[in-house]
């Protein structure tokens, strides 16, 4: 059987790698992308490949319908909070999910497989939490400030509210990835975030302040962050896209077994020493700098919470259902650049475990 799949957010960091993996199968008729931008340049030589530039959020089901997906990857979101305009970023995400998830629900539009990315942000980054539990997916989301985890946080609600509602046409697999890293993330996509800002990749105006500030590598008692690499995360999603599933249902964190990284593990990747701060110290940064920035810096509301207290999963349901076994540790996926994208590496920036470079150029 010849597929023709759905991918939203095509043109992100994820989607558009989802696109290229999934037309480049053999038993892949057509891949549709949906993105508010064009279309990148990694998708460009696609012979079977439509894009199509519009938000979820629009008027999009009739052109969508017109190939008949029968597989749907949603991957689109607004992951930096918009300054001043938060009612059209929460239309954006949590109305155009909802724009989703009634299509894929729709019987007369045959989706018979939904694959829904959420975050493991929303199990909620609160005082209480400890460096040592690891958050299963049977525990519940938990309602917060930050804004990010809390519109996941909603989706994914909604999403089982619609999916009890339906006919159960349509098998749906949630995943909820720890922080999604690579060669294509760290160095085809440089934005702002952690690791961008560490590295002192962020270059002019006031991105240069944060880059003299964090000379040293900030670290609050429980800070810690979990990594899993682009390539997991791709090979994972292709395996609930096309395996045969003996669920209807399901949920999986996405983060490798062994420990997480810890500040400064952090900061030894980055040649960096570490300063120790205290979580109200990050508070203020952050309310400073996501005002002084007008939002360009992603430091609103709630966001320090996950640089003070820690979120750590266990991301074994993978392996234990899907048998897929991690090809990236989490500390690995964060200082070294081997995967699929790596050619598009500098070679001077090149980092194996098996070189003597090691961590320091990652």
């Amino acid at each position: 059987m010849k597929h023709t799949i759905l991918v939203t957010g095509a043109s992100g960091y994820v989607g558009a790698m989802l696109v290229r993996r999934f037309a480049a199968r053999p038993d892949v008729e057509r891949v549709i992308g949906i993105d508010r931008e064009p279309c990148p340049e990694l998708l460009r030589d696609l012979k079977n490949y439509t894009h199509l530039t519009t938000n979820t959020a629009d008027d999009w089901e009739e052109k969508v319908r017109e190939h008949h997906p029968d597989i749907v990857v949603h991957a689109a979101w607004q992951i930096r909070e918009l300054y001043g305009a938060q009612d059209m970023e929460w239309q954006w995400n949590v109305g155009g999910s909802d724009k989703v998830f009634d299509y894929c629900f729709d019987p007369g539009n045959g989706v018979r497989r939904l694959v829904h990315f959420s975050t493991v942000a929303s199990y909620g980054a609160f005082p209480a939490n400890t460096t040592g539990h690891r958050f299963t997916e049977d525990e519940p989301f938990r309602a917060t400030d930050y804004r990010y985890a809390e519109e996941k946080r909603v989706a994914e609600e909604h999403l089982q509210e619609k999916y009890g509602k339906s006919d159960k046409h349509c098998a749906v697999a949630i995943v909820r990835p720890a922080a999604i890293t690579g060669p294509r993330g760290r160095f085809m996509r440089i934005r702002f975030g952690l690791q961008s800002t560490l590295s002192g990749q962020m270059k002019g105006g006031i991105y240069s302040v944060i880059s003299a500030l964090v000379a040293f590598v900030p670290v609050t008692p429980k800070w810690l962050r979990q990594f899993v690499h682009e390539d997991d995360v791709v090979a994972i999603v292709e395996k609930l896209a096309f395996a045969d599933l003996s669920f209807a249902y399901e949920a999986f964190n996405l983060c490798p077994p062994g420990p997480a990284v810890f500040g400064a593990d952090m900061a030894r990747a980055v040649g960096k020493r570490v300063l120790p701060v205290r979580p109200w110290m990050v508070r203020l940064a952050f309310a400073f700098f996501w005002h002084a920035s007008r939002g360009k810096i992603p430091t609103g509301k709630g966001a320090w919470k996950s640089y003070a207290y820690p979120i750590a999963v266990d991301g074994s349901k993978v392996t234990r259902m899907l048998g897929y076994e991690y090809q990236h540790q989490s500390l690995d996926a964060f200082r070294y650049t081997e995967g699929e994208y790596e050619s598009f590496v500098p070679e001077a920036a090149r980092s194996h475990p098996s070189t003597a470079l090691g961590a320091g150029n990652a």
